[in-house]
């Protein structure tokens, strides 16, 4: 069987529905309602137990949804792999937490107001709603009653309100004019991961402008160590997740060195971070960006520069928008300035170069083209000088120009560090230039502080006021932090939504006009909203104590669940969403209210759901309604389609003959159990057959036997996969092959030459291994077999490794390393046997003929047993 669950599985998937004047009809349309009517009866059915309770716990997570009023197959498959897994862990024991909840503030409640007229809480509420029902006919394992939040609600912001407040006190939330991405499609702004290729994260074809705002920023980098060495430790975590976040946060470590401007008194110096100071000497020139502080103050005076700084800042502007700004085609002016090197006393020119950024590193470098392909590139332009002072530590009369190298590299014409390793140079360097006062060893990032306000209406009020006449300690219009109290600042819910002059909060007098906390003068509230991933930046917290309103959450409870034992989501979410909710996890931590620092123990990815060659979504318009395919073929063909078509950490390529497949196999397994049923309730009278002892199928026929050893084999798989690999495509397709060998015994089961016992063993435990993939049908037919009990609440079956033992191995034999033949013997045969055996087969015996055997072997392998025999 291989991973794609075809062979025998396909085979069962196929054949099924065949059988004539079947005594019953699987009739998903009728006992799927049923069975979730019963459900929603019992609201604290799949509740977890209390924390305090003493049984080891199981955290099973998928990310939560955006509200957009219908869920479509890509959504089906990703909450129908963690129901699978929180069903199997309920079975095992564990006490599980399997929540849900609502992603509900954002811009597309936004757009729907003003495309249908209806308020954005009306229309979020009206698609949780719908989704929830949706959800619910799918037969997910959620504790609905117990977890359940909508981010848009009260009793949930006020709390990213109180956040922002601790934040606030510690320094980690802050307001500064800074240079911002903004959409406008969105109307808003957008933090540096929302932006993708130059275009916004929402509108994929939309160019992303810059502006200049007075913004509100976390301050995220504060915990860009921590959050850039936590990887290492996360081995749960996929590999390719992992390296994007380190790409992201982009660590550098290096030295930061002053170049005084030659000439120019009260002119701050020039500060250039390099990786690479051990090249300092080779430097010929200096650059700078575009925007840099010194050339706004240089094209005030100089025309000449001011129109070739204005074209390239406009030159990098369109770049950007294009997300092309890595492959801009390099030029520059010179300035006419110069600066003096700290280290050897030579001058340099000062350039702008339209290559170089004004936020990354300190918007200054020192041009070294002997040593850097960007550089070198420059240099070859504009006929600037090529200095080497890195070579290979080996003699050699060639070398190509730029060389990079540092390992097993030493430094030429480098004053009193000529023939130091470049390694051990780039040390004692950046600390001669710390000792001497014009340089340092430092570190840069690429992670900037997350700027979290937004423009729009529909989300998280910033709580947050502008004194207008101001107080002591505070200027008129500075800000002014509102007291807890004073939480939740709720939005208005009847308000005028315009894309234009700037947040709609901003109109409404009522919410804008207000008094000072502090000197009870007239104050203005902040109009900006919060980045809505502020929202699921800690939402699983608040599903552990879902209900409190003194606190986000009771620390007991959340350090009892936490961290996740297994979070489940797409993998385009590794920088936005992981990364923030990390952020805040530590956050939290340094507050006192949780232990762990990592929200995650383990997270999976699963694969996309592949429809006409593209991802299934709204936007792409090939969508699949589950509602559909529920209809046609039923909750759990449809949900089983979804674990079966592929391995979850694969894209699945959408067919809907899949779903038709797996319902004809349901309706296979319906009517063999229902034919059978009868006789599982007689047995059951006596002794359950899960407690039946492996003695009491001794004396067992061959049938009976085959029968049994092929259900522990496949309990063992479909076990091992839960705890493994997660392939549900080969656990459903070993049910498939399992529920075939059943139907092949029909004949001696039908003549008595099975025991019952034997069938109730096989298709109680049949029914217990569907649970995770198919609950609906499983909780039917575990009534039909005589059970009053929920079959969720019965323990997974445990694999009898005797009782799965195979009877017969299959051994091959090798001839001088070249398999003659594979020998079938039973599975306890001794060597002697095993050898008498290999010599009486027909194809060796010619094999050897007329030859002398010098040596002979019977090599036990984990795999099996080989024979080898060398002749001559």
């Amino acid at each position: 069987m291989d991973e794609s669950g075809t062979t025998k599985a396909a085979v069962a998937a196929e054949g099924i529905g065949a059988e004539k004047n079947e005594p019953q009809r699987y009739n998903p349309a009728e006992i799927e309602p049923r069975w979730q009517a019963k459900w929603d009866a019992q609201p604290d059915l799949y509740a977890a137990e209390p924390h305090t309770s003493g049984k080891p716990k199981f955290y099973c997570l998928e990310m939560l949804p955006y509200p957009s009023g219908q869920l479509h197959m890509g959504h089906v498959r990703n909450y129908a792999i963690g129901d699978a897994l929180a069903r199997f862990m309920r079975m095992r024991g564990y006490n599980v937490l399997h929540p849900m909840g609502w992603d509900a503030f954002g811009l597309p409640a936004e757009n729907a107001a003003l495309k249908n007229d209806t308020p954005p809480r009306e229309w979020t509420l009206k698609n949780i709603a719908q989704m929830k029902v949706q959800m619910r006919r799918i037969g997910y394992s959620y504790d609905w009653a117990g977890t359940e939040i909508a981010t848009c609600l009260p009793d949930y912001y006020r709390w990213n309100q109180w956040f922002f407040l601790k934040m606030v006190g510690r320094g980690l939330a802050y307001r500064r004019s800074s240079k911002v991405n903004w959409c406008p499609q969105c109307a808003t702004v957008l933090a540096n991961e929302q932006v993708i290729g130059g275009c916004c994260w929402r509108h994929e074809d939309q160019i992303v402008e810059q502006r200049e705002l007075e913004q509100w920023f976390l301050r995220i980098t504060k915990y860009a160590d921590e959050l850039l060495d936590g990887l290492d430790v996360m081995p749960g975590w996929p590999d390719k997740v992992r390296t994007m976040q380190r790409n992201w946060i982009g660590r550098s470590e290096g030295a930061e060195v002053e170049f005084q401007v030659t000439a120019m008194a009260n002119t701050p110096a020039i500060k250039v971070f390099t990786t690479r100071v051990d090249t300092i000497f080779g430097a010929t020139s200096i650059q700078l960006a575009p925007e840099h502080a010194l050339v706004k103050e240089w094209v005030k005076t100089d025309a000449r520069l001011a129109s070739a700084v204005d074209a390239m800042i406009a030159e990098q502007k369109a770049a950007r928008e294009t997300g092309d700004i890595g492959n801009i085609e390099k030029h520059g002016v010179a300035t006419g300035k110069t600066a003096v090197n700290p280290f050897n006393g030579e001058t340099l020119p000062i350039w702008v170069a339209n290559y170089i950024l004004a936020d990354y590193g300190t918007g200054a470098i020192m041009s070294v083209p002997a040593h850097d392909e960007r550089d070198f590139e420059f240099a070859t332009k504009y006929g600037l000088a090529v200095k080497r002072v890195v070579a290979p530590n080996v003699d050699t009369d060639e070398l190509a120009l730029p060389y990079g190298e540092e390992d097993d590299a030493v430094l030429i014409d480098s004053g009193e560090w000529t023939g130091e390793a470049v390694l051990e140079a780039q040390e004692k360097m950046a600390r001669f230039a710390e000792e001497n006062g014009f340089g340092k060893k430092t570190t840069t990032y690429r992670l900037k502080d997350w700027g979290v306000s937004r423009q729009r209406y529909w989300g998280t009020p910033i709580p947050m006021v502008y004194c207008t006449n101001g107080h002591a300690g505070i200027k008129p219009g500075g800000v002014v932090a509102l007291p807890e109290s004073a939480l939740p600042v709720l939005l208005p819910e009847q308000i005028e939504i315009t894309q234009e002059g700037g947040s709609p909060l901003g109109k409404v007098p009522e919410f804008v006009n207000t008094t000072c906390p502090v000197c009870g003068g007239p104050a203005r509230r902040e109009t900006d909203t919060m980045d809505t991933f502020v929202d699921s930046s800690w939402y699983f917290y608040r599903y552990t104590d879902a209900r409190n309103s003194a606190a986000p959450f009771d620390s007991e409870k959340a350090n009892y669940w936490f961290p996740i034992d297994q979070y489940i989501g797409g993998v385009e979410h590794a920088i936005l969403h992981l990364i923030y909710s990390r952020f805040w996890t530590k956050v939290m931590r340094d507050l006192g209210i949780i232990a762990n620092s990592e929200p995650a123990e383990r997270l999976f990815t699963q694969g996309m759901v592949i429809k006409d060659g593209a991802k299934m979504s709204k936007s792409k318009g090939n969508v699949v309604s589950p509602d559909l395919m529920i209809e046609k073929y039923g909750a759990d063909a449809t949900r089983m389609y979804a674990l079966f078509a592929a391995p979850p950490d694969r894209d699945l390529e959408w067919q809907e003959e899949g779903v038709a497949g797996i319902s004809r196999f349901l309706a296979r397994v319906y009517r063999l159990i229902g034919k059978y049923a009868p006789t599982v309730r007689y047995v059951e009278k006596g002794v359950h057959g899960d407690e039946i002892a492996p003695e009491q199928f001794a004396g067992q026929t061959a049938a009976g036997a085959a029968l049994l050893r092929t259900l522990h084999q496949t309990i063992a798989k479909i076990t091992e996969d839960f705890n493994g690999r997660w392939h549900f495509n080969t656990c459903i397709a070993a049910i498939m092959i399992l529920v075939n060998e059943i139907y092949a015994a029909e004949a001696p089961m039908d003549a008595g030459e099975v025991s019952a016992a034997t069938i109730a063993e096989l298709l109680r435990t049949l029914t217990l291994l569907l649970v995770p993939f198919a609950p609906f049908i499983a909780a039917e037919l575990w009534k039909d077999l005589g059970e009053t009990a929920d079959v969720f609440l019965q323990p997974w079956p445990v694999a009898d490794a005797e009782l799965a033992r195979e009877s017969e191995i299959e051994i091959p034999v090798q001839v001088n390393g070249k398999l003659a033949n594979v020998i079938k013997l039973a599975a306890d045969a001794d060597e002697a046997a095993i050898m008498a055996a290999s010599l009486a087969d027909e194809k060796v015996a010619a094999r050897i003929a007329g030859k002398t055997i010098v040596k002979h072997l019977v090599i036990s392998k984990p795999s099996g047993k080989l024979v080898n025999l060398v002749v001559k």
